[in-house]
């Protein structure tokens, strides 16, 4: 792992807003899809967006509650996608592919946190599913689109949780023993690790793919975590007013996200780590670039999806 700021735009930082960063950056014309870009960091997301003149789509399970989140921004549109289902992931990408539009930036913000033991589909891990699977199978059923105008910006969300990734290959669904935030760090792990081998497999075709830490943010990502717990860890009072001096607005979470997918100083840097809107690493050493390739191989033997190899 290196460490590089060469491309850094230091104006930005820890409080910079989603709609600073966009500051002078014309999106008209361009087409994005912000997964879960109705809640929290996403909805922040998809408005700054939105506001700078993209078409965002908003990908999201609960239809009705995105619909009624995102009224009122205009240049938004909702459809249907259950990451945790990859027959729904097959069929929200048949459809947005069947539309002829191509794709600027693809956001894969959306994600579940310290659930309680869940399985879904094949019996998997659901944090594991969800966060990286789901969108995993996603990037590599949309290529065509992110490809079709000479490239795009890929933006996966993860966290300081993974950014010394750790994948537990000989138990990746957690058969033997779970864990809740031993396998959110690994699906966080997984998106960093994604991201860097999607960056080198993707250069060709002129598509960047980068990972993001947000920060500490209070959002409903932590729906499935109990009050006790959270005031238990510094993280809230008994009124749920934040406590820690880290925490930061949704708007200023999602800056960096939204940095990622925008700014021209990362031409440079694809496949890097970001958090306050700068490079904090780049994976690119030989131990990195083994567990990428194979969590790579594992995830294409999983959802019988490569867009670099052999698709189902």
């Amino acid at each position: 792992m290196t460490v590089s700021d060469q491309h850094d735009d230091l104006s930005f930082g820890i409080d910079s807003t989603a709609t600073e960063v966009l500051a002078g950056i014309d999106l008209s014309g361009k087409v994005a899809i912000v997964t879960g870009g109705y809640s929290g960091l996403g909805l922040a997301t998809t408005r700054a967006l939105a506001a700078g003149g993209a078409r965002v789509i908003v990908p999201a399970r609960r239809t009705d509650v995105a619909r009624e989140a995102v009224a009122g921004i205009d240049g938004v549109e909702v459809d249907e996608l259950d990451l945790a289902d990859l027959d729904s992931v097959r069929a929200f990408a048949e459809r947005f592919l069947a539309s002829g539009r191509s794709i600027d930036i693809l956001i894969n913000n959306a994600g579940i946190m310290a659930t309680p033991l869940t399985r879904v589909g094949p019996g998997w891990e659901a944090q594991f599913a969800t966060n990286h699977l789901g969108h995993y199978a996603l990037v590599n059923r949309l290529w065509p689109a992110l490809t079709a105008d000479g490239g795009a910006r890929v933006v996966v969300l993860s966290s300081g949780a993974g950014e010394n990734p750790r994948i537990n290959w000989d138990d990746v669904h957690f058969a033997d023993g779970y864990d809740k935030w031993a396998a959110y760090s690994q699906s966080k792990s997984a998106n960093i690790l994604f991201a860097a081998e999607l960056d080198r497999l993707g250069r060709a075709a002129g598509v960047q793919a980068f990972s993001v830490n947000p920060g500490y943010i209070l959002t409903p990502l932590q729906r499935h975590l109990a009050k006790e717990e959270m005031v238990g860890a510094g993280w809230i009072d008994e009124e749920g007013n934040a406590l820690l001096p880290e925490f930061r607005a949704p708007e200023q979470g999602a800056a960096t996200q939204v940095w990622a997918a925008t700014s021209p100083a990362l031409a440079g840097d694809g496949g890097a780590y970001l958090q306050a809107c700068k490079v904090a690493k780049t994976f690119d050493g030989p131990e990195d670039r083994e567990a990428a390739e194979r969590l790579w191989a594992l995830s294409a033997e999983l959802t019988g999806v490569d867009a670099f190899g052999k698709s189902e």
